[in-house]
C-alpha cells in the first residue's frame, strides 16, 4: 500500500513540473511584430510566442491567436497579417473574406 501511494504521489508531482514548464514555455515571448493598417488605421505592435502548434500572437486586450497564412504574400509574415487582419482592418478584412455581404 505504501508502495502505490508513493508512487502515485511522485507521478502525480513528475505531472505538475512537466506542465508548468509546458506553460512556461508557451507563456514566454518569441518577439514582436508590427502591422501597419491596408486602410489607413494606424500601426499596432504586439508580442509573440510559441504555442503547441505554432506561433501565436497577442492581440491588444488580451487574446491569443494562432498566426495563419491568409494569402500567397503574407507568407513570410504571418504573425503581422494576422494582428493586422484580426484588430486593425477587422471589419474590412470580414467584408473582403465575404464578398462585402453580411
Amino acid at each position: 500500500m505504501n508502495f502505490n501511494k508513493t508512487t502515485v504521489i511522485l507521478a502525480l508531482a513528475i505531472t505538475v513540473v512537466f506542465s508548468g514548464f509546458t506553460a512556461s514555455l508557451a507563456s514566454s515571448t518569441a518577439g514582436y511584430v508590427t502591422a501597419r493598417s491596408d486602410y489607413g488605421h494606424g500601426t499596432v505592435r504586439a508580442p509573440v510566442r510559441v504555442a503547441q502548434f505554432g506561433y501565436q500572437v497577442k492581440i491588444p486586450g488580451g487574446s491569443w491567436l494562432y498566426c495563419k497564412q491568409s494569402g500567397l504574400f503574407s507568407r513570410s509574415h504571418p504573425c503581422s497579417d494576422t494582428l493586422r487582419r484580426q484588430h486593425l482592418d477587422f471589419w474590412e478584412t470580414q467584408l473582403d473574406d465575404h464578398g462585402g455581404n453580411r
